[in-house]
């Protein structure tokens, strides 16, 4: 199927196929985070998050860098006044919390340059393919600042709170090999594959799997983390109960019984 543009939202361009939506972030020369990206990034899933036909989305960079940070120059105006420094850091936070949250699966696909506000945006992805080449890190600590869009949360929570620590004290970067050896993306692969996996992934689900249970698993995954494990276990059988009285669970059980591959309506 040929990829059809889709949408164009303010530095941020969207294109479907096969029900995957691959956004690309262009703000040239860096494709930095800045209030504008922020926003259009906002509006772009706002829109993606309705489209039925859309069931994973994957996230990259135009050209040669992911996001290579956010944009500096709008922290000047935050020089000496401290509520305009949270309002830039509460509105990137609750963008990315939007992401996280979408009952869509969101794919990080970091083909460069991946750092500060870069990638805080892919953390806050449910999963992440990085190129070798790659290079991710949280150099806030150089400005005289700290990670202000998720990274000192996101990070120790998809790593550790040790390699959290030395990543953000020390500023230093990672390429992708290393990212996958400690957790911080699914997989690592060279450049020239990026997208291939990034498709095979993203077509694994939206291609395979019922909404229904794709957003189940991520309310499941992402509430109960934040509560005890027997909180969590209770979210999930409520989570679980609920898909009993769909369409698509009857059909993936007699598909399975049938021996043929479940025809998912998702509903």
């Amino acid at each position: 199927m040929e990829m059809v543009n889709l949408k164009e939202f303010t530095n941020v361009s969207v294109n479907i196929e096969n029900r995957v939506a691959y956004i690309a972030i262009n703000n040239p020369p860096a494709n930095t985070i800045s209030s504008a990206t922020v926003m259009g990034l906002s509006q772009c899933f706002d829109y993606l998050v309705m489209e039925p036909e859309v069931k994973a989305i994957v996230v990259t960079g135009e050209g040669k860098f992911f996001v290579a940070g956010a944009d500096i120059k709008e922290f000047t105006t935050a020089f000496d006044d401290k509520e305009k420094g949270r309002t830039l850091s509460v509105k990137a936070q609750t963008v990315l919390n939007k992401i996280e949250q979408l009952s869509k699966p969101v794919i990080a696909v970091i083909n460069g340059a991946c750092l500060g506000g870069g990638l805080e945006l892919a953390m806050s992805c449910h999963l992440r393919i990085a190129a070798d080449e790659a290079k991710l890190g949280q150099p806030e600590l150089n400005l005289g600042l700290i990670p202000g869009f998720g990274g000192t949360q996101r990070l120790p929570r998809l790593t550790n709170k040790a390699k959290a620590l030395e990543l953000i004290l020390t500023g230093q970067f990672i390429d992708g090999k290393e990212a996958e050896r400690i957790g911080l993306v699914n997989k690592s692969v060279p450049l020239s594959e990026l997208m291939y996996e990034a498709k095979r992934l993203a077509e694994a689900i939206a291609l395979n799997k019922s909404q229904l249970s794709i957003s189940a698993t991520i309310e499941s995954v992402n509430k109960g983390l934040e509560v005890t494990l027997e909180e969590g276990l209770e979210i999930e059988s409520d989570l679980w109960a609920n898909l009993f009285s769909t369409e698509d669970m009857k059909e993936g059980v007699n598909a399975f019984m049938e021996k043929r591959k479940a025809r998912f309506q998702d509903k």
